[in-house]
């Protein structure tokens, strides 16, 4: 009789690591704890956290195995040298030992579940050094079962130990979390991830493609179970061969290259490119949350270039990415990167809930390409403020009449939300409007004279001179200027501002100056109010007399004198003049007279 083939182990479990020096990624916490061990410093809790799939559990169970190692002849000792196969070693990795207790706390998580541990804690190993009990998604348990183990947890008997995992480290009691050490195992690096998985496909002889491997690592998240299920499912879908295109029709991911060049288009203002390209990767199979989010990481990705550029030497990285993502990050300003950033974030989240997201992504697109070449807010009232000054408006449009606007060479010093381009037909049509209404402009410039005002405290007198109290006030005491030019103002409101203070104040001053302000709200260091200075120079006038010697002193000798008030005397410099006939009333001087 023929014995039956082996049952299939997934990867996940097949490769599971066996020892310390196996684990991906974890090196910190193997230093610890190889460093405990050697030294004798052996904790009696551990909890470990991390996100799910980085061996938090395979973690417990090493721990286990190097806790209870102990050789065929009966020699050894708690170790981190696991290079050689004890006695238990076996049954505490498959998780058959007894004296090795594992307990999944998510259907465990009342305080019966707990004492039932709690109960079993006082009584010796059956065969190995030590009783180990892991629990597993510990946040799990309820208020009651983790008081219940706050007294066993913090002295335990000798021949006891607890490891706990969890992905929550937040909802962990901190008064279980001060009984424990704590190791945070860290998601696995993209470079690290794909050379584990070449390792891995080496062993199991397939064929597999470094590009493949790249958006393996990338859709696992630094977790490796997730990377070797996902390993596992390319390799039955290629059968025996695993290649790029296949994996990312398997995951529903688009292209990576069309993703850049999706991303090209989409800057370039070009929508009409942008659908094709969306359209053709979501005939591919790629969902269309999932193309947006791929343009989201695109945009992270050219951000981080552009701030830091060694972020383009990253191994997870394919050659076309990291070329055209300096190029896009040489062309693109920061602007621009961020606005398309705030676009697509809301955009994926309208696709994810949309009754046809096909068609939401193809608006999300079309918005992003219309709002590419669109002026910021600075370039448009700027384009306003010379169209009132009867200059030029702007540049006149290239593209050709009626079609999509011809894309045009931009230099990396220029400040532009997006390449040089012309603008889109409806963009061509604002200079004309701006043109339109310069006669009607000219002609209330003429009924209303331009005052012109070089410093804040003009406009305060502007206010005073308007008996506008309300707004004298405010300009007084609640802005803090950071910049001021004239019919342009920069400021920080101080607390208890009105909310519209910037509204009104322009619209106060284009009423008394008969030009159009520029008042934004913003974020730096201002200057002192009005307000603030007035009562600086009062104290500081204020400290000034009552340090006069002659102040002083009668001060000394009146006791309870304070002062109340400093005015300063006013010095006539100009002789006034005199009334002629006054002149002449005046009786002669003397010659001795000493005048």
């Amino acid at each position: 009789m023929t014995d039956a083939p082996a049952p299939y182990r997934v990867l996940a479990r097949k490769y599971r690591p066996q020892r310390f020096e196996d684990l991906i990624g974890q090196k910190p916490m193997v230093r610890t704890l190889r460093n405990a061990f050697s030294s004798g410093r052996i904790a009696q809790a551990w909890i470990l956290t991390g996100v799910r799939g980085v061996g938090k559990t395979t973690t417990a169970r090493i721990l286990a195995r190097a806790l209870n190692y102990e050789t065929e002849d009966g020699q050894g000792g708690p170790t981190v040298d696991l290079s050689v196969k004890g006695v238990h070693c076996d049954a505490i990795m498959e998780s058959r030992h007894v004296d090795v207790v594992e307990m999944d706390a998510a259907s465990h998580t009342g305080v019966a579940d707990v004492r039932s541990i709690l109960e079993t804690v006082h009584y010796a190993p059956v065969m190995a050094r030590y009783k180990v009990f892991i629990i597993d998604e510990v946040h799990m348990l309820s208020t009651s079962a983790f008081n219940a183990f706050l007294k066993t947890l913090e002295e335990p008997p000798p021949h006891v130990k607890f490891v706990f995992a969890t992905t929550e480290l937040r909802k962990v009691p901190v008064t279980v979390l001060s009984r424990c050490q704590s190791f945070s195992l860290r998601r696995v690096k993209a470079d690290e991830m794909t050379a584990h998985l070449a390792r891995i496909a080496e062993a199991e002889e397939v064929s597999i493609e470094d590009e493949a491997l790249a958006v393996i690592a990338r859709a696992s998240e630094g977790s490796v179970r997730d990377a070797l299920s996902l390993l596992d499912q390319s390799i039955a879908h290629g059968e025996g061969r695993v290649e790029a295109g296949a994996v990312r029709a398997m995951l529903g991911l688009a292209d990576r290259g069309g993703i850049l060049d999706l991303f090209d288009a989409v800057m370039r203002g070009d929508a009409a490119t942008a659908l094709d390209g969306f359209r053709a990767s979501h005939d591919a199979g790629a969902e269309p949350a999932a193309v947006l989010a791929d343009l989201a990481e695109t945009v992270h990705l050219v951000t981080r270039i552009k701030i830091a550029p060694k972020a383009a030497d990253d191994p997870a990285l394919s050659e076309s990415e990291r070329v055209r993502g300096r190029e896009f990050a040489e062309k693109l300003s920061m602007r621009t990167l961020s606005r398309a950033w705030q676009m697509l974030l809301k955009g994926v989240a309208e696709t994810q809930v949309a009754a046809k997201p096909a068609q939401a992504a193809d608006m999300v697109l079309v918005r992003l390409a219309y709002a590419a070449d669109l002026p910021t807010p600075d370039e448009a009232l700027k384009a306003l403020a010379r169209s009132d000054d009867g200059g030029p408006s702007g540049p006149a449009p290239s593209g050709p009449s009626g079609g999509r606007p011809a894309p045009e060479p931009m230099g990396p010093g220029r400040a532009s939300p997006a390449f040089a381009t012309a603008r889109a037909p409806e963009a061509a049509q604002a200079p004309q409007a701006l043109h339109a209404a310069q006669p009607l402009q000219a002609a209330r410039a003429e009924d209303a004279q331009i005052v012109r005002l070089q410093r804040f405290e003009d406009l305060v007198a502007l206010a005073a001179k308007n008996r506008d109290i309300l707004m004298q006030g405010w300009l007084s005491r609640h802005v803090s200027v950071v910049r001021f030019e004239d019919a342009r103002l920069e400021f920080r409101p101080v607390a208890d501002a009105p909310s519209d203070l910037a509204g009104t104040i322009a619209r106060k001053a284009q009423e008394w100056t008969g030009q159009r302000w520029m008042v934004s709200v913003v974020s730096g260091e201002g200057a002192p109010t009005l307000h603030e200075r007035a009562q600086a120079e009062e104290a500081a006038l204020m400290a000034g007399v009552q340090a006069h010697p002659h102040v002083r002193a009668i001060l000394d000798r009146v006791p309870g004198a304070k002062i109340v008030d400093v005015r300063t005397r006013v010095e006539e410099t100009e002789t006034p003049e005199l009334d002629a006939a006054a002149v002449d009333a005046l009786p002669p001087a003397d010659d001795d007279d000493d005048l």
